[in-house]
């Protein structure tokens, strides 16, 4: 699922869903390492819920370090789905800076309301499947992973 349509030669930052197996893959496409990272957390709200559906009414800050871009895109996803579920939360906006090996970020969201949000799944956290951070020849960064769902 495109949240943009078309892949041609755009350049624009979207998010898609690719299955595998019983679980779901999430990648993020963006200008930059952060704009991909971004897109991918958005991914991952899309397979919770339609993330037009979450209003961002409040922001919570979190933070993950490592030294391997993808080991970072793991520990990302982790950290918003901890957010999550710790705060029974869900996210549709996100501004990722990352400086050296440190991910800073703002998550703007809203607390889960069953009825109005209709969550479809319970995202358990990243896995090393089909892991990737690339940045290929025509600009593009990618980031993806499959999600334990």
């Amino acid at each position: 699922m495109n949240r943009e349509p078309g892949t041609g030669t755009s350049l624009r930052a979207r998010w898609q869903h690719f299955n595998h197996g019983s679980d779901i893959g999430i990648r993020g496409i963006g200008h930059s390492m952060e704009e991909a990272f971004e897109q991918a957390a958005l991914g991952l709200t899309a397979v919770i819920c339609d993330p037009d559906a979450v209003h961002p009414r409040q922001v919570i800050e979190v933070s993950c370090e490592n030294p391997d871009p993808e080991l970072l895109f793991v520990d990302w996803i982790d950290a918003v789905v901890y957010q999550i579920t710790t705060r029974q939360m869900l996210f549709s906006h996100f501004e990722v800076r990352i400086a050296g090996n440190r991910l800073t970020a703002e998550l703007y969201g809203e607390p889960i309301h069953r009825e109005h949000h209709q969550p479809a799944v319970e995202v358990k956290g990243a896995t090393l499947t089909e892991l990737a951070v690339i940045h290929s020849n025509n600009g593009r960064w990618r980031a993806q992973c499959v999600v334990d769902v």
